[in-house]
């Protein structure tokens, strides 16, 4: 949250700053626009370069293309209730299902200013479950998402997410559990827990500066955090695990619609087993090209090698004796990983869509990245989709899922020690008058991950929900 706080310190100082005039400065777009697939190539900004998905830290729109003021003030009341059919691992060697209910009042605050465009998100709530009520849980979102054009050829941006939750599945907008992006640098957060204590964070800041016609360079910065509070008691198996990466980018602009770039990248990812604290630092060199056929439609792909230092570094807590750290090729929970380098090949791609009622995002990617909650950080290959169709004025139909294969990047190949996530998401969403809205889905959730203790006995998980919003939405200024 220390970004979080950062720019809602900054926002008062950005509400107190003189404006430009119209004509010294266009508005900035909406986050469509500056996104990956957003309005980008109007007659309007021409002249204006975008900042490719590999390297702009921002996910693909999960909505529709719409003509929706960005001024507004947005908030209501969401209940949710979802049946679980499994809800803490395995118990006597069974799953356990229960149903849970949520409550969370929620505000989203939308402003675009000509020189300003900033999204502010907050809901709090409470959920609790007939069965396992001692896994009740105070809730806590926020999002922020800020752009802040200084020059006009120099844009500060800046985006950060804080859940405090029971499940992943808690979010104030469901759809956000499977936006996809397109990015260089992805947070790893596929492998999920059952119910349980849980605090995740994940953010990035970036500065681009176009100093020439077609010629831009940026730099920009990500973090990603997953703590669980009752680590051994509620997710045996599980660790916590973060991130901190970097990267410094050249992008120039060969035609209307093509983009082609190269990028440094630096990340330093850890677990926290007891004793210890596996570190991995990599450094990577890549190209990447985006393709832009219209003005909503995104293709981009990247590739180059990624070099790994894997080295364990130990808390204030002492190690064991030298007692076997590794038994078979099997890492007991608390070693840290064997200290190795290596050159690995990094690569993926992206394509993103929106249309006036369909969109569509697609990723892969294969690279190294944190563990999201296994022993240390691993090989990932990870493939996401996200679909949306506006079936008709007031109805609405999604479905999002995605595959992830993760293998613990040690230099003795682990007996057991990989798996892989595969999850699926349908929903439907309709509109009820001016206010409601009623939003009925199903996900089925399968992990193979055998040294993992609250996923291995029970590695399926299917999930159907409903919820109820009321809503307002207030536009703001005249």
């Amino acid at each position: 949250m220390k970004l979080f706080e950062t720019i809602s310190i900054g926002l008062v100082w950005l509400a107190a700053a003189p404006l430009w005039s119209q004509d010294q400065q266009r508005p900035v777009p909406s986050p469509a626009a500056t996104g990956p697939i957003g309005d980008v190539l109007t007659n309007e900004d021409a002249d204006r370069m975008l900042t490719p998905p590999p390297v702009s830290g921002q996910s693909y729109p999960t909505s529709v293309a719409s003509g929706e003021r960005s001024n507004y003030l947005r908030g209501g009341l969401a209940f949710t209730s979802a049946y679980t059919d499994n809800a803490v691992g395995s118990v006597n060697g069974a799953p356990v299902s229960d149903v849970s209910y949520s409550v969370a009042p929620f505000l989203t605050l939308d402003e675009t200013t000509p020189r300003l465009h900033f999204t502010l998100t907050y809901a709090p709530g409470f959920t609790f479950y007939q069965r396992e009520s001692s896994r009740n849980e105070e809730d806590q979102y926020a999002s922020i998402n800020l752009q802040y054009r200084l020059s006009p050829h120099v844009t500060f941006s800046a985006r950060d997410g804080f859940q405090k939750s029971s499940s992943v599945f808690n979010q104030p907008d469901l759809a956000s559990f499977t936006a996809v992006s397109g990015s260089t640098q992805e947070g790893n957060f596929s492998v999920i827990a059952p119910i349980a204590d849980q605090l995740s964070n994940s953010g990035n800041v970036g500065i681009t500066y176009q100093f020439a016609a077609n010629s831009m360079v940026g730099a920009g910065g990500t973090f990603t955090n997953l703590h669980y509070p009752n680590q051994a008691t509620e997710v045996p198996g599980l660790f916590n695990s973060s991130s901190q990466g970097g990267l410094a980018f050249y992008s120039v602009r060969t035609s209307k619609i093509n983009y082609f770039g190269v990028t440094y990248q630096y990340q330093r990812l850890a677990s926290y087993p007891a004793p210890g604290t596996n570190v991995t630092q990599t450094h990577a060199l890549l190209l990447f090209y985006t393709l832009y056929p219209t003005k909503r439609f995104s293709i981009s792909v990247f590739g180059g090698p990624q070099y790994a230092d894997v080295g364990p570094q130990f808390s204030n807590t002492p190690p064991p004796p030298p007692p076997a750290c590794t038994s078979n090729g099997v890492l007991p929970g608390g070693c840290p990983t064997p200290a190795f380098r290596s050159w690995n090949p990094s690569a993926g791609g992206s394509l993103g869509w929106q249309g006036r009622l369909s969109s569509l995002a697609i990723s892969y990617a294969h690279l190294i990245s944190s563990g999201g909650g296994l022993i240390g950080a691993v090989k990932m290959d990870s493939v996401s989709v996200s679909i949306h169709q506006q079936l008709s004025r007031t109805l609405s139909a999604s479905v999002g899922g995605g595959y992830a294969q993760n293998d613990v990047f040690t230099a003795t190949p682990l007996i057991g020690g990989n798996g892989h996530t595969l999850s699926g998401t349908a929903s439907l969403q309709q509109q009820v008058g001016q206010h409601l809205n009623l939003q009925l889905g199903y996900t089925r959730l399968h992990q193979d991950y055998s040294t993992v203790a609250v996923l291995a006995a029970t590695p399926d998980t299917n999930r159907e929900f409903v919820s109820i919003s009321y809503q307002f939405s207030r536009p703001l200024g005249r």
